[in-house]
């Protein structure tokens, strides 16, 4: 293969990327991608020196829009795929090659890939088949997978007798009946309408509960991941923006793709003035005024260029003399519970603002009214 215009692979005594604590992070390393690089055309990489750790029980989302490399990177887990460089161990041993009947891992696509003439129990029964299963313990084990997903009774039936939330029962049982030490699904609710799918989200995360296996989860539907993942692998351009658990990805985002990815976000562009350590000032290019918040970010310096992100949820109206910026409301949006608005500053910068009337005790700004911001530096967060 011919990939001279690509960037070189780094020397193999480079550190990976340091990795962040979870829920799971006593857990044992099942597996581990290590320099990992995929290409397609020869010509860009897919995914890009991927350094991946993946624990033991753990429920992992790998998250991000098309083309980043996340359903690639799943594909060579699964054996569907391989490696142009680097390798992929579980165990501790190179599975990089190992085909993929015999990586122990079931897949549920977000086809399902049913037998239309095959009954329920069939198609579920389909994997023991290839393994040679006698039929007494194949008996035994669908109705085990049957019963984890709630399919009692539709033994009979054919795919074409059932909806799309029972069809993707029926791929997760027919994952599931052989016992895998990791599950693997991709996309596998995006044909669901959307209380269909928030369903299913609560019904995966019981069954995760109560297997205590490996999960390992294709989305690029934010809430989704969020919902569901101990951790979350947020992917961008063939390479792992952030990984950490879903609150902290949310509060505090390394990059400006991530904040931008995971909710909404607003950046006010600036300039550093000072750091210590995680906490730095920035100087904010429209309103001259100087703000603190979390940096954390080590490549930041004085001088350089950067941004201060804070979520819509977390501005709020400035108490008198408090230090804040100033804003016309142009638009107010009703949600219920709270208003949604949107606010212009004096040279065209727009923010949002989640605005809860009920708990503050006075009705939202109305537009072209002119308001103070007040930016809580335990909330905010700036980025380069």
């Amino acid at each position: 293969m011919n990939l001279q215009t690509l960037r070189p692979l780094p020397k193999a005594d480079m550190p990976p990327p340091p990795t962040v604590e979870s829920d799971t992070a006593n857990a044992p390393v099942l597996v581990r991608f290590e320099q990992v690089h995929k290409t397609y055309d020869e010509r860009s990489w897919v995914v890009d020196d991927l350094h991946l750790d993946i624990r033991q029980g753990e429920f992992l989302s790998l998250l991000g829009p098309s083309g980043s490399g996340k359903t690639t990177t799943l594909m060579m887990l699964a054996g569907f795929d391989a490696p142009d460089r680097g390798r992929i161990l579980m165990d501790g041993n190179d599975i990089s090659k190992l085909p993929a009947y015999k990586r122990d891992m079931g897949v549920v696509f977000q086809s399902y890939a049913l037998f239309p003439h095959m009954s329920v129990a069939q198609n579920v029964a389909f994997p023991l088949n290839l393994r040679k299963v006698s039929a007494a313990e194949s008996r035994s084990r669908v109705q085990e997978a049957l019963a984890l997903a709630r399919l009692e009774g539709f033994e009979d039936r054919r795919p074409g007798q059932l909806s799309g939330g029972q069809q993707q029962r029926v791929a997760l049982a027919r994952a599931l009946v052989y016992r895998p030490r990791i599950l693997l699904m991709d996309e596998p609710l995006g044909a669901l309408d959307k209380a269909l799918r928030e369903h299913m989200q609560l019904e995966l995360k019981a069954i995760h509960k109560q297997l205590g296996i490996t999960f390992v989860y294709v989305t690029h539907d934010q809430d989704e991941a969020m919902t569901l993942s101990d951790r979350v692998a947020v992917f961008n351009e063939g390479k792992i923006a952030q990984i950490d658990r879903p609150e902290t990805l949310y509060s505090r985002p390394a990059t400006r793709f991530v904040a931008n990815f995971l909710g909404e976000t607003n950046l006010l562009e600036g300039t550093l003035v000072s750091r210590s350590g995680s906490q730095a000032q920035i100087r904010l290019e429209e309103s001259g005024t100087l703000h603190e918040a979390h940096c954390s970010d080590e490549h930041l310096a004085v001088g350089d260029g950067a941004a201060l992100a804070i979520r819509p949820e977390n501005l709020r109206l400035a108490a008198p003399g408090e230090p804040a910026i100033s804003a016309f409301v142009i638009d107010s949006i009703f949600h219920g519970a709270h208003c949604k608005l949107r606010l212009r500053m004096d040279r065209g910068t727009e923010l949002a603002m989640t605005y809860n009337p009920g708990s503050l005790g006075r009705a939202a700004p109305l537009p072209g009214e002119k308001v103070a911001l007040a930016l809580p530096s335990s909330q905010a967060m700036i980025l380069r």
